[in-house]
């Protein structure tokens, strides 16, 4: 655990009970904070009475004695409208943080000499895989490394820093938004493309919530931007008008670049001293299929040089990357059929990434969906065997994609599953895949992503373990 001094003898409110708050919640008490911990679920309740916190009902308190509101990231904090105890902390003039902001404060109460590097992670799509991929380099080269943010374990409960080690962190916007003093050592953008816009009231609220990560870096910080987006390519060249050429870095997916780090072919390039030269085979790395992976394997690349990772070292450690849970996540090989658990996929683009990756699919689809248009899919159209589409998203899907590709409504998971794996099965398509790659959200019908992904890896595993049910 991280202890949190710095709201030693002081009052702090932590709102949202999940892992993060629980988290925040013993990390600040062990730091000397008096904490009045809540949730307005029972099942949040449970969970921190379970973990030894005592609870208090923010909604009934008086406030005046509140120093800080750390919010859930998953609780608004100004659109569609601030949730009503952001509005409690505003009228007591309390700030209102997230757990990464108590990160923050406990890494920067340390000497500068002995501070461990921080590394910031973000953009719409790929920061989970591009997050662990430059953490399994590290660890690989010997690095003493911790991964945290929006992905594995919440931060506070990572080991105390001690100097020499590195942090490295998937930020979402949700969680920049409620930090105001982490400077990383280096911070990445991947890419954008709409997404959360009703969280940010738009999507210029959206890409400035990403880019307040670069804003909070001290003169020393560095920056890595994939440049494969109008957007990010114009925050490249601000960056780098602003902070001098060797501190902001680019990356890409498809183009030769004189400088940083990309890949082009199969191919990935080291770029970093200014003489391109390819330093890995990336049909070999079966963790990381397609151009968006490219382009994650570019930006871990970069960003491990920059830390002084020697190129072919971090190449023979991306080939032994083995993915990540729920991202074109392998789960089950059957009849020549493979099963893709692809949950995390919860936004047109990246479904339209997984597409891209396989001649032959049967693409489960559907749950809460974004506003977002499925138009982007339409190059991927000739890859899509039959889409069996899913929840509250099964009906608009069904009007966008009709008379485009075969489609057949089946309500919910288990159903779909059952007839994408039978059509693909009775097709016998040499490289067919079954492909669950939403487009949408999974709060219709399970808790999270996660859920939805490790439903259907049961559900894909079962079949190969009773080859019976098979008819």
């Amino acid at each position: 655990m991280i202890p949190i001094h710095a709201y030693d003898g002081r009052r702090v409110a932590v709102f949202g009970l999940g892992r993060s708050g629980i988290a925040a919640a013993k990390a600040l008490e062990a730091g000397g904070a008096k904490v009045s911990a809540w949730d307005d679920s029972e099942a949040g309740r449970k969970r921190a009475e379970a973990e030894g916190l005592s609870l208090e009902d923010l909604n009934r308190r008086d406030w005046g004695d509140i120093d800080a509101l750390v919010l859930s990231p998953g609780i608004p904090l100004t659109h569609p409208k601030p949730h009503h105890m952001v509005e409690l902390a505003k009228a007591v003039g309390a700030p209102v943080i997230g757990d990464i902001e108590l990160f923050a404060h406990a890494i920067n109460e340390i000497p500068e000499k002995r501070r461990p590097k921080i590394i910031g992670v973000t953009g719409t799509n790929g920061k989970s895989t591009t997050t662990a991929l430059i953490g399994h380099i590290l660890k690989e080269t010997g690095r003493n490394v911790h991964i945290g943010g929006n992905i594995g374990e919440a931060i506070l409960t990572l080991e105390t820093p001690r100097p020499g080690a590195i942090y490295v962190l998937e930020l979402s916007s949700y969680q920049i938004d409620l930090t105001k003093n982490l400077h990383c050592d280096i911070a990445l953008m991947l890419n954008i493309s709409p997404d959360h816009l009703d969280r940010h009231g738009g999507f210029d609220g959206y890409f400035f919530a990403k880019e307040r990560l670069f804003e909070m870096q001290d003169d020393t910080g560095k920056a890595v931007i994939g440049i494969d987006d109008e957007e990010t390519a114009a925050l490249y060249t601000r960056l780098r008008r602003e902070r001098g050429e060797e501190q902001v870095v680019p990356v890409s997916s498809g183009r030769v670049l004189v400088n940083g780090a990309y890949g082009l072919g199969g191919q990935l390039y080291d770029a970093m001293d200014g003489a391109s030269h390819p330093v890995a085979d990336l049909n070999q790395a079966l963790a990381l299929p397609g151009k968006h992976n490219a382009q994650n394997a570019a930006s871990a690349l970069a960003v491990v040089r920059m830390l002084g990772v020697g190129a072919s070292a971090a190449a023979k450690a991306i080939s032994s990357f083995t993915g990540m849970p729920h991202r074109q996540e392998m789960v089950a090989e059957f009849q020549g059929v493979r099963f893709i658990n692809d949950s995390k996929a919860t936004n047109v683009d990246a479904a339209c990434q997984a597409l891209n990756c396989y001649d032959t699919i049967y693409w489960i689809a559907g749950g809460r969906a974004k506003d977002e248009s499925l138009q982007k899919l339409e190059n991927c159209h000739g890859r899509i065997a039959k889409a069996f589409l899913i929840g509250e998203a099964e009906s608009g899907f069904a009007k966008e994609l009709e008379g485009k590709i075969d489609i057949e409504a089946c309500g919910d998971l288990k159903t779909a599953f059952e007839r994408a794996s039978q059509a693909a099965f009775e097709d016998s398509i040499e490289g067919a895949v079954v492909l669950l790659s939403p487009a949408a959200a999974s709060f219709d019908q399970f808790d999270d992503f996660e859920a939805r992904g490790d439903a259907f890896k049961a559900m894909a595993q079962a079949l190969v373990s009773t080859p019976e049910s098979v008819s």
